[in-house]
């Protein structure tokens, strides 16, 4: 007697964008928006990352609504914060396998990680795959450097120096640039 196990099936529906998980496949289905279930949101077929940069088509960041300037200092700027917001490995690892696809990477998992574009850590959406992206460990720039800019943001912000929009704006639009300037200005 043949044993049949059915597929078990994961719904991630996440910011408008679901993906069905089947039997170890993803197959990308149409969603609305969580804002308005009159918008539907896709992510292209094909996404490219160009000197360090996301794809802003299949990557413009998304912020987390519940972290506001008013309340940075019981959100972001409590130690072990990002902790209490990280999505689990269930839900990342996956998605990292289908987003790596979408930008054409086919070398090793272990080459990327799956980066928040807007840090946790200054208020970025934790789990809106918008703000999720495949960020290469190789090359320069890289994960690190971004890690370090990120880092630097969240100082900037948590100390006064700078408002949590104008950090949020500076990573979403070209983080590599803004780790430039503070790279060569010698303050990071």
């Amino acid at each position: 007697m043949q044993k049949i196990i059915p597929a078990a099936i994961i719904i991630l529906a996440v910011a408008g964008f679901s993906f069905a998980y089947q039997g170890g496949l993803f197959s990308k289905e149409s969603g609305s928006n969580t804002k308005s279930d009159t918008t539907s949101i896709s992510i292209p077929a094909s996404c490219t990352s160009v000197n360090g940069l996301p794809d802003s088509k299949c990557t413009p960041g998304a912020i987390d609504p519940n972290v506001t300037q008013e309340n940075i200092a019981d959100t972001i700027c409590v130690p072990g914060y990002t902790q209490t917001v990280r999505p689990p490995v269930s839900y990342t690892e996956p998605l990292k396998i289908k987003l790596m696809q979408f930008y054409g990477f086919s070398d090793s998992l272990s080459n990327y990680e799956l980066d928040h574009l807007i840090p946790l850590e200054i208020g970025g959406a934790p789990s809106d795959v918008k703000n999720l992206w495949p960020e290469a460990r190789y090359g320069e720039p890289n994960s690190l450097e971004k890690d370090g800019i990120e880092n630097y943001l969240h100082d900037q912000v948590c100390s006064g120096a700078m408002s949590l929009s104008a950090a949020q704006k500076e990573i979403a639009t070209n983080w590599v640039d803004y780790w430039k300037r503070v790279k060569n200005s010698g303050t990071n």
